[in-house]
């Protein structure tokens, strides 16, 4: 398994688990806020975030890897679950469709390949799991920009050519497009590693540049920690991946 992709998935899981126990605020914490409101809420969010980081750092070695990839699996399960108020509230036009859910809901996937990747007995089953899983998450992200168009192209920065509109409704096909592939499983690899470098020139380009702008503002350091986090499990699950045509050859062949 190549080791960049889960090398960010670790480093940018400790940078978010840190700025929330940092700064513990709506704007830094999104919708896992929804955590304090249970029974000893602030605690509980505490002890999964430093949980988080903890499972950051113990997936880049090999003798924890399998142990942190657990206790990231059931992070980012609870931090998927506590998006579930907002779908069912409709607070906005995008969590009516799920779109905080399938955001932590990919990192769950980025976790649950990482643990696939720490046996072979455990490889195969599991890096489809969490290919469909990151597949479905795909089209969320296409229908979350879809839906927020407008504020997409916003975001995209001035001295980039071309209309920000035409950027925003691009990377809404790509995301669709890479959904397509990785569902059906063509040239998924590909297309999950192309999903990857999208999201990643995301961070570069677009939230690290608010960040150095506006230190000041959690909800920037935030989406920058989480676009990263998402860009790492991504990767994360391609490394996984046969090369297009691989499996279906070995399969085939059996």
């Amino acid at each position: 398994m190549n080791q960049a992709g889960r090398v960010l998935f670790g480093a940018a899981a400790v940078l978010f688990g840190v700025i929330a126990l940092l700064w513990h605020d709506p704007e830094t914490w999104q919708n896992v806020q929804h955590i304090w409101r249970l029974p000893f809420g602030v605690v509980v969010g505490g002890c999964l975030m430093a949980a988080q980081i903890a499972g950051g750092i113990g997936i880049q070695v090999w003798r924890t890897r399998k142990v942190a990839a657990i206790l990231l699996s059931i992070v980012y399960l609870c931090f998927s679950l506590a998006c579930v108020p907002d779908i069912v509230a409709a607070a906005n036009v995008y969590e009516r469709y799920g779109g905080s859910f399938f955001l932590f809901f990919s990192l769950l996937c980025g976790a649950i390949a990482v643990y696939a990747s720490t046996g072979p007995e455990r490889e195969i089953l599991l890096a489809r799991v969490a290919r469909l899983g990151i597949g479905v998450c795909a089209i969320s992200f296409a229908l979350g920009q879809a839906l927020l168009l407008r504020q997409t192209a916003q975001l995209v920065p001035k001295w980039i050519p071309l209309n920000g509109m035409i950027w925003a409704v691009l990377t809404t096909s790509a995301f669709g497009l890479a959904a397509i592939a990785i569902l059906i499983d063509r040239y998924a690899r590909l297309a999950m590693r192309l999903m990857a470098l999208m999201l990643a020139l995301f961070g570069v380009l677009v939230w690290l540049p608010h960040v150095i702008a506006s230190p000041t503002k959690h909800f920037l350091w935030s989406e920058c920690a989480l676009t990263f986090l998402v860009t790492g499990a991504v990767w994360t699950i391609a490394d996984l991946e046969p090369r297009s045509g691989e499996g279906r050859r070995r399969t085939t062949a059996s």
